[in-house]
């Protein structure tokens, strides 16, 4: 899962300080640093002179397989068991030939955004190589006069856009717990309605997202990586049972609905908050970005295994594909109601591990605001605002496929295709010869196919369902 699941992925390991600090709103490279230890699992603390460096060392540093492990976790969740609804929007031939082509996209956005990080390490002579909302503002920051001054701007909205991604995986989390117990209730004639769910599901949620410490969220991480990697590879082996013939099937979709194809799967791609944290706290952090390192290697195989169970499961139900697979399983049987609950409870699970990103870039930022007195009642007051939200926009749009879709042109598409090929433009610009024309039309192409993604993606998703709810 996005948090998608791919930000949160490295908290698996993490205990971090509750006292560090995040943005103070000072121009130096002191941003987000709590954000950064739940993302890294790293000790961070201020550093001895007083200034804004972050020192920190790597309390349980990963060999090559751990990292690749920790991708796989934070890239296969609801995104993966969405991508036959988005086959269905694209069409065979078109979503798996896209789907590879947006891979590698992605991928190369990666490696841009780790070669600036790295570079603004290297000649700042920070600590550790910045985050990614750092390493915008640092780019911007150093480069070109005419740009600076928008640096603080893009840092806001790198976190602006983490905030609306991870709030968007908590709101897409509810309406699929919801629709996965619905599912089983009905069979058992326990008919309620979907916002009654909806309601149910949100209690166990808020009680979880009052931890206000994420050493005590790690065991049921632990649990819900079992719980998923059980449940799809049921859902797989299920969708691989006698199969249509290929030519019952699209091989591309209707213009009207290839946005939406486009949403969903940028939404399982965006996977870049992730590539930092778990670079820096390998072992061996050199081994990251090889050519067979572990970034390439792991999201080749993610990327085959998105092709693979979009096609089989588009494939296997047509265009009666639910925006999960878990919702296709045949109802009744006690193997598919043990998977359905079995990857519920996994996403359940996750939901804390995806909330605390928002809670840690924002609530830091208010505590200023607030007082000292009663901090800890304030906290969970607003944790409670927030998970609140998610679920009034869950209840909005009940809608999982059309859901998936918005949250990936909405946010995935800026965070993962529009801002790191926008550093590289301004980062070229330092150089004496600016940056080539190759580079230029490259990223231009990169920037345009993600405003194209944003724009449609969110129109066709915006009139997709209030199609829906006419209907």
């Amino acid at each position: 899962m996005k948090a998608k699941e791919n930000i949160i992925v490295s908290v698996f390991t993490v205990e971090p300080n509750r006292n560090a600090n995040s943005n103070n709103g000072s121009d130096t490279y002191a941003m987000s640093q709590s954000t950064e230890q739940i993302l890294s699992g790293k000790s961070v603390s201020r550093a001895e002179n007083g200034n804004a460096e972050i020192s920190h060392h790597v309390t349980h540093p990963t060999s090559y397989m751990d990292t690749m492990l920790h991708i796989f976790r934070g890239n296969i969740g609801s995104g993966l068991l969405a991508m036959g609804d988005a086959f269905k929007n694209g069409g065979l031939v078109f979503a798996s030939v896209t789907t590879a082509i947006l891979g590698i996209i992605c991928v190369h956005a990666q490696h841009i955004l780790l070669n600036y990080s790295e570079e603004m390490h290297r000649q700042l002579k920070c600590d550790k190589p910045p985050g990614y909302a750092e390493t915008v503002y640092l780019v911007f920051h150093h480069g070109p006069a005419r740009w600076r001054g928008l640096a603080p701007f893009m840092r806001l909205m790198i976190n602006t856009f983490l905030c609306i991604t991870q709030l968007g995986f908590c709101c897409v989390y509810i309406v699929f717990i919801a629709n996965n117990v619905k599912l089983i209730c009905d069979h058992y004639e326990l008919k309620l309605d979907l916002s009654i769910h909806m309601i149910l599901v949100v209690i166990p949620v808020l009680l979880a997202c009052m931890v206000r410490n994420l050493k005590y969220l790690t065991p049921f991480s632990t649990i819900a990586n079992v719980m998923m990697a059980v449940g799809v590879s049921v859902v797989v082996y299920e969708a691989a049972q006698d199969l249509p013939s290929v030519s019952s099937r699209d091989y591309i979709a209707s213009w009207q609905q290839l946005p939406l194809y486009f949403g969903t799967a940028i939404y399982a791609f965006e996977g870049i908050g992730l590539v930092l944290p778990l670079k820096n706290e390998m072992r061996r952090p050199e081994l990251f970005q090889k050519p067979f390192g572990v970034l390439n290697v792991s999201m080749s195989v993610i990327g085959s295994i998105f092709i693979v169970v979009g096609f089989l499961g588009y494939l296997k139900w047509g265009n009666d594909v639910q925006g999960s697979l878990t919702l296709n399983l045949q109802p009744g049987l006690l193997l598919s109601n043990v998977v359905q609950i079995l990857i519920a409870l996994a996403i359940m699970f996750t939901y804390p591990l995806q909330f605390y990103v928002p809670i840690d870039i924002t609530w830091p930022v208010l505590r200023e605001k607030c007082g000292p007195n009663s901090l800890v009642i304030k906290e969970l007051g607003y944790r409670a605002l927030l998970v609140l939200l998610t679920f009034v926009l869950a209840e909005s749009i009940p809608q999982l496929g059309l859901f998936i879709s918005l949250v990936g042109a909405v946010s995935s598409a800026a965070l993962a295709l529009m801002f790191p090929p926008l550093i590289e433009m301004v980062g070229s610009c330092r150089k004496s010869s600016g940056p080539s024309a190759l580079i230029l039309v490259k990223d231009v192409a990169i920037i345009v196919l993600g405003v194209f993604i944003f724009v449609t993606g969110t129109y066709e998703s915006v009139a997709a369902i209030i199609r829906a709810f006419q209907s």
